[in-house]
């Protein structure tokens, strides 16, 4: 996947995000506004899309992804399906406050490799609880044909400080 070239990499820090909803700071990595995190560059994966209680993210399985079979490490679809989830939990989040994934599961559909192409990986939130939310993501290639699904289970701590 190739990112612009004023592409920036890293974390935030506090101080730019803490007066932020989670929709908001996802919206300024996608444009830019925020750098991304350094994983997405490592992964080959970024956020495209976000919306209240939704996420999409696109990657790009190349041959530095290859399992020794030759297809797509699961751990690679299993970080996306991750990163969907959690994304679109995030986004739901006032200012302030914070999460941590405590599980995620993924069923493997048909094998992703290289010649496959961009993938989609779309998260929604199924339930939200004060604490505990939960969410799904399936993983589509560009002909619409599902590569892998899962869910997460989110812990949220409405303070930073919890």
């Amino acid at each position: 996947m190739e990112w612009g070239p004023d592409q920036k990499f890293g974390v935030a820090s506090r101080e730019e995000t803490v007066r932020l909803t989670g929709r908001q700071i996802l919206q300024g990595m996608i444009d830019g506004r925020l750098p991304a995190p350094p994983i997405s560059r490592t992964l080959s994966f970024r956020p495209v899309e976000v919306g209240d209680g939704f996420a999409v993210f696109e990657g790009e399985p190349g041959p530095d992804l290859l399992n020794p079979l030759g297809s797509v490490h699961g751990g690679w679809a299993l970080a996306l399906i991750e990163s969907a989830t959690a994304a679109a939990v995030h986004s739901t989040l006032p200012a302030g406050a914070s999460f941590a994934t405590v599980e995620t599961k993924g069923n493997f559909t048909r094998l992703i490799v290289p010649e496959t192409g961009r993938v989609r990986a779309e998260g929604r939130v199924v339930n939200a609880g004060r604490t505990i939310v939960s969410a799904e993501a399936r993983i589509i290639d560009g002909r619409g044909r599902l590569m892998a699904h899962g869910t997460s289970t989110v812990m949220v701590f409405r303070d930073i400080r919890d």
